[in-house]
């Protein structure tokens, strides 16, 4: 019987937790404090388990409560990080900190011989990562970025529509995540801690599109609003211009009480929307652009022809391309690359690169200028 890989988890707050939930369990299901007994396998024919390759260690966190909620859901808890770094059983440590930690907790497992997965942002710097990558290949060691996002169905579907040209060339793609509650109040409020929605979401949707459109942009612009929270972005706007044209604009939104979709994805056959996270949405496919000729429409006091909508007969609406997928391909990707199975899916390649976007968006919000960006 193959021994498991044992990975234990440093920080067991939202995201930690959450994968303690889905390593105990075996599921994969990250659950936020919530009982491993609960969790249950992710409703997909693809789905593999995770518990077949990986187990859960232990956690060590500072704050007791976290620990209570460890020791009842029976988690083994490591009195101290250096506990956990001495303990020769476990092959890999996950990194659930708040982001300011990471650099140090990395090098640190590295040099003690462990596999790091880290939580984005991975570092707040791209000197910090180049640092710990550095470190890594001395050691000898994976440092994997847990950029997790890439998986998800609203980004299969818009990477699918993208990639295989459903709709034409696409010119423009808008992601928006939005919400209406500001900075969660723990440490993502505290600039000295890494917080702000930048590090939080921002990188998330930064890292989607420079895996989809597989190269950087040539210009960065960014504008960091403070509505709520003083010390860190609480909302932000992203636009890229890449090489061939096309345009990436991306916000986050943390005090916006009307949501707008998710993805809009707009080309020249065509345009497509995702709504929401249940990937409610649609395509609309244009069958001519012969058929320009049209009635003028009434617009507020005037008339325009420019912009009266297209007759029926012109367009067409499709569904969207659906995925199934294996809900833990990251931890088994993690896994399968310390075990020198298979080839690292997220690169530190590519999170040097978001990370460096990231860097052209601070610089782009602090001069509030179009920032010429250089991979």
């Amino acid at each position: 019987m193959n021994k498991k890989f044992r990975i234990a988890i440093v920080g067991c707050g939202g995201m930690g937790s959450g994968h303690a939930v889905a390593l105990q369990s075996g599921t994969g299901e990250t659950v936020y404090k919530g009982n491993v007994a609960d969790a249950k396998m992710p409703d997909s024919a693809m789905t593999t388990s995770l518990g077949e390759i990986a187990e859960l260690a232990g956690i060590t966190d500072i704050d007791s409560e976290r620990i209570e909620w460890a020791v009842s859901q029976g988690i083994s808890v490591y009195t101290g990080y250096e506990e956990l770094l001495a303990d020769k059983t476990v092959d890999a440590v996950l990194i659930a900190t708040p982001n300011h930690l990471h650099k140090p907790m990395a090098i640190s497992a590295l040099r003690a011989g462990k596999h790091v997965l880290c939580e984005k942002p991975v570092m707040l710097s791209s000197t910090d990562l180049m640092e710990v990558v550095e470190e890594a290949e001395k050691a000898g060691k994976v440092f994997y970025p847990r950029q997790n996002r890439e998986w998800d169905e609203d980004f299969l579907i818009i990477k699918k529509i993208y990639e295989e040209e459903l709709l034409g060339r696409t010119f423009e793609i808008r992601c928006r995540i939005m919400g209406a509650r500001g900075i969660p109040g723990d440490w993502r409020s505290k600039k000295e801690f890494g917080g702000g929605m930048m590090y939080d979401w921002g990188v998330h949707i930064i890292d989607r599109i420079v895996k989809m459109v597989g190269k950087a942009p040539e210009r960065v612009f960014c504008d960091l609003k403070n509505i709520t929270n003083e010390e860190c972005d609480d909302n932000l706007f992203v636009h890229m211009t890449f090489e061939d044209g096309l345009t990436v604009r991306l916000e986050v939104d943390t005090c916006h009480f009307v949501s707008l979709p998710l993805w809009n994805l707009f080309a020249s056959h065509g345009s497509a929307e995702i709504q929401n996270w249940n990937c409610d949405g649609k395509m609309t496919l244009l069958s001519s652009w012969h058929d320009k000729d049209a009635l003028p429409i009434i617009a507020g006091s005037g008339l325009t022809k420019t912009m009266a909508p297209r007759t029926k007969e012109t367009l067409t609406e499709l569904p969207l391309p659906r995925f199934d997928f294996d809900r833990n391909a990251l931890y088994r990707n993690f896994v399968e690359t310390c075990q020198g199975k298979a080839e690292q899916i997220v690169t530190n390649e590519h999170a040097l690169r978001v990370m460096r976007i990231i860097e052209a968006c601070f610089e782009s919000a602090k001069t509030k200028k179009v920032i010429e960006f250089r991979d």
